[in-house]
């Protein structure tokens, strides 16, 4: 016999308290042509045909290292060591489950000390968790933190230039909530965001460098935060922080992001890691585990599963969230790319995408007809105007074997012709050479 769990008229009840007539009406957020999709499989084939059908495909994929990659807008093509992947795939790590019996784990709760010791020197931040799903996450957590610090203040406001993804994960994830959602409607400048500060706000969130690959003045804006009793939390590029101030000295409270950039590959999307360090204060609002450093009986060296401020390990109604897993894999992957680099390997790094996109920027800004944006300083991403539609110069430019810059006018309207160009370490100068030709024919 079926196990049937409800009956229909619990079902009814149920839906009832909830407020809904329908099943299909808790699916209203979804738009109608997503929600039951019908998935046009092909046929059964057995392994033999499966893998003669696989091995088809990839031939006629082209290969992304035949690509000159100059796009960005959230994931980078940077250069991984094949040591971080000969490391990672170790069959320790990389079968490791989540460790419900922490203590016995002691290899994978030494990496994640490792990972959240170095979040907190890159960050400038006094803990930091064992990581988020991605850096959206991460903000959107910092959200839940914001709020529970400030108490009563209702009131979240977003820069226009935090990545347009991460600000609406932010509203998906608090949906329902009696909060206020500002800042982000239309394009202003700095001043004009300061301006919306007052003493309902629990938090301000910018980008560090922002979206457009600017880089913002994190000391004024912490400030006028704490002035008024609201946090500061910056969403980082944690390459840029080989080179820049962190975020801690210029007065951030909570930084947050996502630790791609530091040896996890772009992969279509995923999976990536989200960091999340803050201020000693705010460490047990955190969500998500942090491990610690101890000594066992006999005073050796141990780790332990020290926070885990989650519903399944403290009161209910005291859980900060119900995040209860991290991605350990990639933040072993950032752990392991850290430690290669050190410091000095960092800033090298960091140096080479600032220097890269600079000779980049001023070798277009030449071209008549183009403009690049020098509103600000940028790190490795700037924005260019250009005289055509960017679809049109996107598509010859992959003819000619360059993935150019993301089409900002998908997310700011007023920046429509207007492309988002990225140059990291990967791209040499014969590359960046090839792009300004390939754009001064494209006028």
């Amino acid at each position: 016999m079926g196990y049937i769990p409800h009956t229909e008229v619990e079902r009814q009840q149920m839906l009832a308290a909830i407020g809904v007539t329908t099943i299909e009406d808790l699916f209203e957020a979804v738009p109608a042509s997503h929600r039951f999709p019908r998935l046009k499989l092909p046929k059964p084939m057995s392994e033999m045909e499966v893998a003669a059908e696989m091995l088809a495909l990839s031939e006629s994929n082209e290969h992304g290292q035949d690509f000159a990659i100059f796009r960005g807008a959230g994931a980078y093509h940077h250069f991984i060591p094949s040591a971080v992947n000969h490391l990672l795939l170790r069959g320790e790590f990389y079968t490791a489950y989540t460790p419900y019996q922490p203590e016995i784990s002691q290899g994978t709760l030494q990496a994640v000390f490792e990972y959240q010791s170095m979040m907190c020197a890159l960050t400038g931040m006094d803990a930091a968790n064992a990581s988020h799903y991605d850096g959206a996450t991460s903000l959107a957590e910092a959200v839940t933190v914001a709020l529970q610090v400030t108490r009563k203040r209702s009131k979240i406001i977003l820069s226009p230039t935090v990545h347009p993804q991460y600000r609406e994960v932010v509203r998906t994830y608090h949906q329902g909530r009696n909060i206020e959602i500002v800042g982000d409607e239309k394009p202003q400048e700095l001043a004009a965001l300061l301006n919306l500060i007052d003493d309902k706000t629990a938090m301000i969130a910018v980008q560090y460098p922002n979206f457009f690959g600017q880089i913002e003045d994190l000391r004024t804006i912490a400030e006028k935060a704490h002035a008024a009793g609201a946090l500061l939390v910056v969403v980082a590029n944690p390459l840029a922080l080989g080179m820049l101030k962190s975020p801690g000295e210029l007065g951030a409270d909570i930084v947050v992001g996502d630790g791609q950039p530091l040896g996890v590959p772009m992969g279509f999307g995923g999976p990536y890691v989200g960091f999340f360090a803050t201020k000693q204060e705010f460490v047990r609002r955190i969500a998500g585990r942090i491990v610690g450093e101890t000594v066992d009986k006999d005073g050796r060296r141990a780790y332990v599963m020290t926070l885990r401020p989650r519903e399944q390990d403290i009161k209910r109604e005291k859980a900060s969230s119900n995040i209860c897993t991290n991605q350990g894999l990639m933040a072993l992957a950032v752990c392991i790319y850290l430690s290669l680099m050190g410091k000095n390997g960092l800033r090298k790094v960091a140096e080479l995408n600032y220097h890269k996109a600079h000779y980049a920027a001023n070798s277009i800004d030449k071209i008549s007809g183009y403009q690049v944006n020098r509103d600000k300083p940028f790190f490795n991403e700037f924005v260019v105007k250009c005289p055509r539609p960017i679809a049109e110069i996107n598509e010859a430019l992959i003819e000619d074997g360059i993935v150019g810059g993301y089409d900002l006018g998908k997310d700011y309207p007023h920046l429509a012709n207007h492309m988002l160009l990225c140059v990291t370490e990967m791209n040499g100068k014969d590359e960046i050479d090839a792009l300004v030709k390939m754009l001064e024919g494209l006028k």
